[in-house]
């Protein structure tokens, strides 16, 4: 038996822009995802995926060694079908084979089980976490099946394999990792807040490449505030720096920030993570943080020591 893992990830800073080369922080959740595969002597793949409640919500099974998909099943109430993500799948391993021809050859067969340690819905990287095990399963590059399966910057790659904050960066679509001391002291100030909605983070680049001009001073500025909030030595500081990180990203993808749109009278300061819209925001506040967000119906609120491997 083989045994796998992968973290999820939050996108503290460089939304978006991290595409264009700008550094980024970026961290590693305690949530994340199991990969188990255990030998059969049948030559057939048996796939099974599993919520964080240990409910299967996927099965399918593909003889071997030609990856031909026999039958699946999707029991969710997620958008998509039993065809559709069998498909993507069969892409992932398929693209995992021309990395690692040897990779699925053997004759015998393999019993696959996937177990998310988060709700599906809560956009920490159900995809990246599943590339990354697959990767490491097939011994191929984790970011080279991310480009060759999907596509994204691949910061989510990064967390999936990093125990600890880091900068990250791409040029030339080489990804580039450094660990960041990001540590703030003031963490009991910083909240992770689901906006009770999944955002399509395709959709959201789209947009982003549709708005997009002439913004090297705006990555720059990004690339220098990601630097700037590590260094954050009180949270009157920090709340500054991730005020000024959303004015340019509205001001990029001509949105509304989401404290305009959603929480106007909150005390705090509010930034969107990843894709805006949907998922995770990052709140500052105090204990009367969980009042305000439940009283507004928003009941999944996070301590940033819940969230942050």
């Amino acid at each position: 038996m083989k045994k796998f893992y992968a973290n999820g990830k939050l996108l503290i800073t460089g939304e978006y822009v991290v595409l264009d080369g700008a550094q980024s922080l970026a961290v590693p959740t305690k949530y994340g995802q199991d990969l188990v595969v255990k030998t059969i002597n049948e030559p057939t793949l048996i796939w099974g995926s599993f919520t964080h409640t240990g409910e299967c919500w996927f099965e399918a099974s593909f003889s071997l060694p030609k990856l031909r998909l026999n039958a699946a099943t999707f029991n969710s109430d997620k958008e998509g079908s039993a065809e559709f993500i069998a498909e993507t799948l069969q892409n992932i391993l398929q693209e995992a084979r021309k990395l690692n021809p040897s990779f699925l050859q053997s004759e015998k067969g393999y019993v696959v089980k996937t177990k998310l340690t988060f709700p599906q819905n809560w956009g920490l990287g159900s995809s990246s976490t599943l590339i990354s095990n697959i990767a490491n399963w097939a011994n191929v590059n984790a970011y080279t099946l991310l480009w060759n399966a999907f596509s994204g910057s691949g910061y989510d790659i990064a967390c999936a394999e990093n125990n600890f904050p880091i900068y990250y960066k791409l040029t030339d679509k080489t990804p580039n990792t450094t660990p960041a001391n990001f540590n703030p002291q003031f963490y009991d100030n910083l909240f992770f807040v689901y906006l009770n909605q999944k955002q399509n983070s395709r959709e959201g680049i789209k947009r982003y490449k549709e708005k997009k001009q002439h913004i090297q001073h705006e990555i720059d500025r990004i690339s220098q505030i990601s630097e700037k909030i590590t260094a954050s030595k009180n949270i009157s500081e920090f709340e500054d720096l991730i005020k000024e990180h959303e004015n340019i990203i509205a001001s990029i993808i001509e949105l509304p920030k989401v404290k305009d749109l959603l929480f106007s009278d909150y005390f705090g300061e509010i930034k969107s993570l990843g894709a805006w819209g949907g998922d995770f925001v990052l709140a500052t506040g105090n204990q009367e943080t969980l009042k305000y967000f439940k009283t507004k119906g928003f009941t999944t609120v996070l301590p940033y020591k819940e969230m942050v491997l």
